[in-house]
């Protein structure tokens, strides 16, 4: 196996990627960091000019002298819960810059509220990005991965997926569906070469994050925990940056990980207890 420090060698060299909700957090964070490692990517978004802008950013970039070349950076808008949308979008990054070897789930929405009170629209429309949404990409893209005898798909859920959270019912249900999803994906597809991961992330600083704030002593409420809403404190003492959750996927991504699979990453700052 390639030793990915290795100078001048690109860990992700010839392999294609697809990340879905890459406009901005921890979808961009991990488009960026595939990029950086030599990996083509296909980065999706509901808001097509988010990863527009992001190409322009990162296409446009010098590199420093020595620095082996990235890999090439495609643009698509997306909207998970379509599935048309998803088939379409899959056959033009194939067709851009061949068979996806690695497909990341980040595409995700936030609503919030008591668990008996979220009205119908939100709670569909939870389960139609953040469940649905990982169903139709892997459908598209686990079945020509099988056939090809390799493949990682790694989807990003969250620690509320396995830790109750006072008014997450709907999401913490959709992550857990997203999970669970993902695992008996992975035991189906295990002989066939395909491994299946998912990377739990805690408190995170990103617009989603940011959206639950409501005024200046939240972070450290997030840090120091809620009892009112029973809530742990990040053991650790900081809210994690996108970047750290993006090198967890990007490890269970690469032959470093080649004989994990089925797995749950949490990356929380021991927030869980896990």
């Amino acid at each position: 196996m390639p030793d990915p420090a290795a100078p001048g060698h690109p860990r992700f060299a010839g392999r294609v990627a697809f990340v879905t909700g890459a406009g901005s957090g921890i979808g961009e964070a991990v488009a960026r960091t595939l990029y950086a490692q030599g990996a083509s990517v296909a980065a999706t978004d509901i808001h097509g000019g988010s990863v527009t802008g992001l190409a322009e950013r990162l296409t446009g970039r010098e590199r420093p002298e020595g620095a082996p070349p990235p890999g090439r950076f495609l643009p698509l808008a997306l909207d998970v819960s379509d599935p048309g949308a998803v088939r379409a979008a899959v056959a033009g990054a194939v067709a851009a810059l061949g068979p996806v070897d690695i497909l990341v789930n980040v595409a995700g929405v936030l609503h919030t509220g008591p668990a008996t009170g979220m009205d119908d629209d939100a709670w569909a429309r939870l389960f139609a990005v953040n469940a649905t949404g990982v169903f139709h990409t892997a459908r598209e893209i686990a079945p020509a991965m099988a056939g090809r005898g390799r493949g990682s798909i790694v989807t990003v859920a969250s620690d509320a997926a396995a830790v109750p959270r006072v008014g997450m019912a709907g999401y913490a249900a959709s992550k857990a569906a997203a999970t669970m999803f993902t695992k008996c994906l992975g035991l189906e597809y295990a002989r066939s070469g395909v491994r299946c991961n998912v990377v739990a992330p805690g408190s995170t600083d990103t617009p989603m994050q940011r959206s639950l704030w409501d005024g200046d002593d939240v972070p450290h409420r997030v840090l120091e925990g809620d009892p009112a809403g029973y809530r742990n404190a990040i053991p650790l003492g900081r809210i994690a940056d996108p970047a750290d959750v993006a090198e967890a996927v990007a490890f269970l991504a690469s032959d470093e990980a080649r004989h994990i699979t089925m797995q749950q990453l949490y990356v929380d700052g021991g927030a869980s207890l896990r």
